[in-house]
């Protein structure tokens, strides 16, 4: 049955520009995905618990929050960097060295790398340490990027934070060619919230590459290295191996690596860095992978091969073969930090491991926000992530007929990603986020239709009248007919399509 409004309700258009004018103030991007999220919210459902946090209720903490984003935003961007750990080590050195104050599993990789860091984090938690986990981008808040106890701070404390280091950011910025970029105050700032809580372990996913990472301050006792592929190309290298030179540089002396399946040039320079700073490795389909997996309702139930033995019947609720190798990954990784396979040979609690990975939630990758017709996110933005996420939604939905809404930012291979996905898209509706990196819909609609065909695209270059354009392309299919929606090729557009959708 349809979802979307009757026609004696209020114009939904109508309502939409209303609440965009109405924010004078803000952020006019900002304005359009907020006053989206609650035109929309109706056709959406009820949302659902997946720890994405929403704008604070209390105006007062709000405009606090607001004034920090502003003032982080007003540093260089996530993709401008200069290489070098240097201004962040001087921030460190002031703050008193956070890093050095617990453990941590450093995890980089091309794809893979935030589900992996959740399902770390369950595992940890479900054994009663106390987590802190930084990852990037958000989908949603920028609260998310350190959690605590597997929860995003909150608003307050995230301020607080801020605060408390701003002064010596600015000291830093000072002394320094370069004042300290948006990452590496943010870095800073997941450092000193995970030793002034204190937690046990951290968690920390790398933002771009490895050795001049902001995070690489840090000397982890785990080094995690997801899938390699190419990405990020003008930073990183032209081939996987270039790439994996740059990624290796977490592995540290006498650290554990646990090394995801890699094309045969990564892994060997991979290998090679482990028997530099005499790191143990741990090979997926070697000492750990996956035994079996099977579809499930609301996910697949596997059997794993951890560093201690098998772990049979686990439930875990995301989609996809990816998911299933992150999972295997993961459970590596926590194993490694508890000294299994090295210092004993056991299996850690198989019903602790189970309730763990029950537990898990990874927003943004393949997560359904509504039902009929089904609309389904995935955050893929590169090839890699296109085949990987084109295989999950053929496995695990088998929709008759898939439209997707594709907003891809104009420094990646668009061109590849698209291909993925043409033999499952039956039309595509391009559209763009509110980035400044967003490729423009008319360019990207040229590379679409010399991929699809000129009948089989559309534009739409507001989010908004894309979503709506691929529901309303999918009810054409009639009400049990098993159409779906896709969107997909950014986290920022993901993001705002959640909103759009009612996850808030």
């Amino acid at each position: 049955m349809s979802e979307r409004p009757q026609n004696d309700d209020p114009d939904p258009n109508e309502a939409f520009d209303e609440l965009v004018e109405a924010e004078t103030d803000r952020d006019p991007d900002l304005a359009v995905i907020e006053a989206g999220s609650r035109t929309l919210r109706a056709q959406a459902g009820p949302p659902q618990g997946d720890g994405i946090p929403a704008r604070p209720a209390d105006p007062e903490v709000d405009r606090a929050l607001r004034a920090v984003e502003d003032e982080l935003a007003g540093r260089w961007g996530e993709t401008k960097l200069d290489p070098s750990v240097q201004r962040i080590a001087a921030l460190l050195d002031i703050l008193g060295q956070p890093q050095r104050a617990y453990p941590s599993i450093h995890i980089t990789g091309t794809n893979g790398k935030t589900s992996t860091a959740r399902m770390i984090e369950s595992l940890l938690s479900a054994f009663d340490l106390r987590t802190g986990r930084y990852t990037s981008p958000h989908v949603q808040s920028i609260t998310e990027r350190i959690s605590l106890d597997a929860a995003p701070i909150s608003a307050e404390q995230f301020i607080e934070t801020y605060r408390d280091i701003a002064p010596y950011v600015e000291m830093v910025d000072s002394q320094q060619e370069y004042r300290l970029s948006f990452f590496e105050v943010l870095t800073a700032m997941a450092y000193a919230a995970f030793a002034d809580s204190p937690v046990d372990v951290a968690v920390v996913e790398v933002g771009m590459g490895g050795t001049w990472d902001a995070t690489n301050v840090i000397d982890g006792d785990v080094a995690v290295v997801t899938p390699i592929s190419l990405d990020h190309t003008d930073r990183l290298g032209e081939t996987p191996e270039q790439i994996a030179g740059e990624k290796s540089g977490i592995i540290k002396k006498d650290a554990t690596v646990v090394l995801a399946q890699q094309p045969v040039d990564a892994a060997s320079v991979m290998l090679k860095r482990a028997v530099e700073v005499d790191a143990t490795v741990a090979r997926e389909g070697m000492e750990f992978g996956v035994i079996s997996r099977e579809v499930a309702v609301g996910g697949q139930m596997l059997t794993l091969r951890g560093l201690g033995g098998e772990y049979p019947e686990v439930f875990l609720p995301l989609y996809g073969a990816h998911q299933a190798h992150n999972a295997a990954v993961a459970l590596a990784a926590v194993e490694a930090f508890f000294g299994v396979g090295s210092d004993h040979a056991r299996t850690l609690d198989i019903d602790t491991i189970r309730s763990a990975f029950a537990a898990v939630s990874s927003p943004g990758r393949m997560e359904v926000v509504r039902r009929s017709p089904t609309v389904v996110l995935d955050a893929a933005h590169n090839p890699a992530g296109a085949r990987a996420a084109a295989e999950a939604v053929t496995e695990a939905f088998g929709f008759s007929r898939l439209v997707g809404v594709v907003g891809a930012s104009g420094d990646k291979d668009v061109r590849g990603f698209l291909e993925a996905f043409e033999p499952i898209f039956a039309e595509v509706v391009v559209t763009r986020n509110s980035s400044h990196r967003a490729m423009d819909p008319d360019e990207l609609a040229a590379i679409a239709v010399e991929v699809f065909g000129a009948e089989r695209v559309q534009v739409e270059p507001r989010l908004d009248d894309a979503l709506e354009a691929a529901i309303t392309l999918a009810e054409e299919e009639g009400e049990f007919s098993g159409a779906g929606v896709l969107v997909t090729g950014s986290v920022i557009t993901v993001g705002e399509a959640r909103l759009l959708m009612g996850r808030s």
